[in-house]
């Protein structure tokens, strides 16, 4: 519980698409997720347009004429993580995950797979030395598949399998800029 702000969740996060259409093809095409509000930026700016994710929440991106190619490993990972690739620039979006039902996400990997999307393996994190299982088990806390869209930004369908906060979840002391290896 918060007791600074009254915060309800994510109410949107938002995103730069290279091809709006494109973009809105992958979302509400592929993906379900309903188009819920469209706005032309002032002054030829570009365009920034929202999508029901579920749960009240929105996924929003921005499409301007005029915007840099994102560069895969700096912007977004270079490929998908359980391909070995997880690595992105400091201030980036690494992923947007998805929360999906436990029962389901077998059967949502097949769907995207069937729509042409390629799609990761199932991954089991739990707290072994490599975060996965390669079977589901009783320390396994989330099971999840990885993506991308059209432009290269990593989805995550993410599907919780036990409540987390408990005793044990958070035992790491957080790392400073002075750990960096750069």
């Amino acid at each position: 519980m918060n007791s600074e702000f009254e915060l309800r969740g994510v109410n949107h996060v938002a995103l730069v698409c290279s091809d709006m259409k494109q973009t809105v093809d992958f979302y509400s095409g592929v993906l379900g997720m309903p188009l819920i509000k469209t706005i032309e930026l002032p002054m030829g700016w570009g365009q920034h347009f929202f999508f029901d994710c579920g749960g009240g929440n929105a996924l929003a991106f921005f499409w301007f004429p005029d915007a840099p190619d994102g560069v895969p490993g700096v912007s977004a990972p270079k490929n998908l993580p359980d391909r070995g690739e997880l690595l992105s620039a400091v201030g980036s979006m690494n992923h947007i995950a998805f929360d999906v039902p436990p029962e389901r996400i077998e059967e949502y990997r097949d769907r995207l797979v069937a729509k042409g999307i390629d799609v990761g393996v199932l991954l089991n994190h739990d707290d072994s030395e490599f975060g996965v299982a390669p079977e589901m088990h009783e320390g396994v806390f989330v099971r999840s598949i990885y993506f991308k869209d059209p432009d290269g930004v990593l989805v995550e369908f993410a599907a919780w399998t036990r409540q987390v906060g408990q005793p044990g979840d958070v035992r790491h002391e957080p790392r400073t800029a002075a750990d960096r290896t750069l």
